[in-house]
């Protein structure tokens, strides 16, 4: 079995070795590959749980991904009390089990073909996705669904904000959540962006590596999947040619948005 673990414990953190030995307690035999997210990111951990659940995978896989802020309450929390565990069936047969916390199941609420609340305890640990949380994601990979509760009503769950950035690659190209067919613009356009504070000139290209070196080109990416209906959906991306666009925007933070101020 493969489990995608997708979380916020941060990189290199010993978290992750710690969950990875309690799924493999649990599942049996497993190849656990690590994703980690930053602090509370629920953006980024949404992208993934899509970019990673709707693309071509092998048929038992399972994606585990914990990233819980413990926003839906600001009062203070009993005995450590979070957001509640959800299951998801996506296409392919591939289930998703994770904490349902911002924006973590937004990417692929339309596709899911189910959504289920997990009947397991939201309280008792610090450390829930340790301690709790894997002796029901293994099980629900294994195919008993005896701990699914009721369905998780989607339109409780918010929409994609549409002009974020979703994730910075090791290239420091800039992912967003900009679609790519929500545009309508001539290859070669000249564009100025701004990224949170910075702003920089930009050329409009459908394809990143057909501009000159040192060129910002804002382009259709190597991220998207195809919607329920087939129709593949892409996300825009900002790309320096030869440098960083994360460096030219002055290391801007996941979630910062992404505005086009002139075309």
């Amino acid at each position: 079995m493969l489990i995608h673990l997708i979380a916020d414990y941060g990189n290199g953190d010993s978290a992750f070795s710690e969950v990875a030995q309690r799924l493999m307690l649990h599942t049996g035999e497993a190849q656990i590959l690590p994703v980690s997210v930053p602090p509370f990111s629920t953006l980024a951990t949404g992208f993934w749980v899509a970019q990673l659940g709707l693309n071509p995978s092998p048929p038992d896989m399972l994606i585990y991904h914990n990233c819980a802020p413990r926003k839906d309450d600001v009062q203070p929390r009993a005995d450590n009390e979070g957001e509640g565990l959800v299951y998801a069936l996506l296409p392919g047969g591939i289930r998703t089990v994770g904490v349902n916390a911002g924006y973590t199941l937004s990417f692929i609420k339309d596709s899911a073909l189910a959504l289920h609340w997990v009947n397991v305890a939201r309280a008792g640990s610090q450390f829930r996705s340790r301690d709790i949380f894997p002796v029901a994601a293994a099980k629900i990979a294994a195919g008993d669904e005896s701990l699914l509760g009721n369905p998780l009503e989607r339109d409780r769950l918010p929409d994609l904000p549409a002009d974020r950035i979703a994730w910075v690659d090791g290239y420091g190209n800039l992912k967003t959540t900009i679609a790519h067919s929500s545009l309508a613009l001539e290859v070669g356009t000249k564009l100025v962006l701004r990224v949170g504070d910075a702003v920089s000139d930009a050329v409009y290209s459908d394809g990143s590596f057909r501009v000159p070196e040192g060129t910002l080109a804002f382009a259709p990416g190597s991220s998207g999947w195809n919607d329920p209906d087939g129709t593949p959906i892409r996300w825009m991306e900002l790309f320096l040619r030869g440098g960083s666009a994360w460096q030219r925007f002055g290391r801007p933070k996941l979630e910062e948005k992404v505005t086009i101020l002139a075309r």
